[in-house]
Order: C-alpha cells, then sequence, then structure tokens
C-alpha cells in the first residue's frame, strides 16, 4: 500500500510547483493544502514541521521529509519510490 502524501504549497510558489510535477511524474498521489491565505492552516504547517515556515513542506505518512529540495535528494538518492512504496 502507497503511503500517504501530504504537501502545504502556497501560490505562486516555484518550488512548490517543482515539487509537484516530481511527483506528478512519478504518478505520486498527494494531498495538496494550500497555507496562501490560511494563517490557521499555516500555522499548523509550521508547527507540524517543528519551526518550518517556508514552502513546500512535505510529509509521508506524517513524517516531515522537509521541502523541495529534500524530495528532489531522496529521488536522486532513489530513496522516493521505497519511501512511497515500501517492500512488503
Amino acid at each position: 500500500m502507497a503511503a500517504k502524501v501530504e504537501i502545504y504549497t502556497s501560490a505562486l510558489c516555484g518550488f512548490c510547483t517543482a515539487a509537484k510535477r516530481l511527483l506528478d511524474s512519478k504518478n505520486i498521489d498527494y494531498t495538496e493544502i494550500d497555507v496562501t491565505f490560511d494563517r490557521p492552516t499555516r500555522q499548523a504547517m509550521t508547527e507540524r514541521a517543528g519551526g518550518k515556515t517556508s514552502v513546500p513542506q512535505i510529509f509521508v505518512d506524517n513524517i516531515g521529509i522537509g521541502g523541495c529540495d529534500d524530495l528532489y535528494a531522496l529521488n536522486d538518492a532513489d530513496q522516493l519510490d521505497r519511501l512511497i512504496n515500501p517492500p512488503s
């Protein structure tokens, strides 16, 4: 079973677009949470991300993996697919 992926984004964020593009290219389903004009949700994201305020913030099965650069680093290290679809 594939992991649950959530990505906090905001409008006009190039890093958010790049992260979603990678997830889309790998056919990874995700839930996008737009915090552009939603202060309470942005605050919840910040708390969940251990104080990080930048977007995107990406979570896999409720574990924060960081932002766009972190997502691409996981992919470059051939760890993203295993994280999303762990072996049985």
